[in-house]
């Protein structure tokens, strides 16, 4: 699948019927440009084959018997010592790894639970992604980057609040399975913040040059990415999306800031002319 055709189908519908775990191998590629996705995908298969006959009795114990794969005998973690390491977002890596974060361990649950014939979703509480399997009406509700323990909505409502820090009540919209397209732009964000907190921007700007074809309409993206070339050394591609963003009705509350930015912009490009 290439990455050029998903993004903008996925931006025009989040919830376009595309593998999950396919698009995150084709975003992976921007970074591993000779990865083999059809190796990757054939490694998930064979777990998946491998657990199917476990899943036995009611969506309870065949979520258990999942996570007891995956988590306690396949050995995948969260990666709590390094956590905002770029290699915890790339799913070619956490499957070589078994460590990674809780958004790329819900997609390896997703990918396996799938091709094993229960239906998994991801869930994007504030803060947090789990996963989840549905039947029939009934949810199991579970979170990969702890062993892939079961949670209750109680659970979930206080892994909000280690995050926020403050009481959260979870509404059923919360717990609903997160689209495709909503997947892949969180794990897009994670990926920006790592590379930004490394102060690598020319691996930033890549990242988001990808959020923008997701979510072409979204100027703080263009803003962030006009910084960010700016700090890659690349001036002349930074002008065009500071200048886009400063001529944006109404004007941006940060126009000020962002003014100084595209005359240092200018700046270097007059040096060297």
């Amino acid at each position: 699948m290439d990455l050029d055709t998903a993004l903008p189908l996925l931006a025009g519908d989040p919830a376009a019927p595309l593998d999950l775990a396919e698009v995150a191998l084709a975003l992976a590629r921007d970074e591993y440009p000779n990865l083999d996705v059809e190796s990757e995908l054939a490694e998930l298969a064979c777990m998946a084959r491998e657990v199917k006959p476990r899943l036995r009795g009611g969506l309870a114990a065949r979520v258990e018997a999942l996570a007891r794969y995956l988590f306690h005998e396949q050995g995948f973690a969260g990666n709590e010592r390094d956590y905002y390491d770029p290699r915890n977002s790339y799913l070619n890596e956490v499957l070589e790894r078994r460590v990674g974060l809780p958004i790329t361990l819900s997609v390896v649950a997703v990918a396996v639970g799938t091709r094993a014939g229960l239906e998994v979703a991801g869930v994007g509480l504030p803060g947090h992604f789990i996963a989840k399997a549905v039947e029939r009406g009934q949810e199991v509700l579970f979170d990969p980057f702890h062993g892939g323990r079961v949670l209750s909505v109680a659970d979930c409502e206080a892994l909000v609040e280690q995050v926020l820090g403050a009481r959260y009540e979870l509404g059923p919209e919360a717990l609903a399975a997160v689209p495709v397209g909503h997947v892949v732009a969180r794990m897009l964000t994670n990926l920006k913040g790592s590379y930004l907190r490394r102060r690598d921007f020319p691996r930033a700007a890549r990242v988001i040059s990808r959020l923008r074809q997701l979510s072409p309409g979204d100027l703080a993206q263009r803003r962030d990415l006009g910084a960010v070339l700016l700090q890659a050394g690349r001036p002349g591609p930074a002008i065009d999306h500071l200048e886009a963003y400063l001529a944006c009705e109404p004007p941006p509350e940060d126009g000020r800031s962002v003014r100084e930015l595209l005359m240092q912009a200018r700046g270097e490009v007059a040096r060297w002319n």
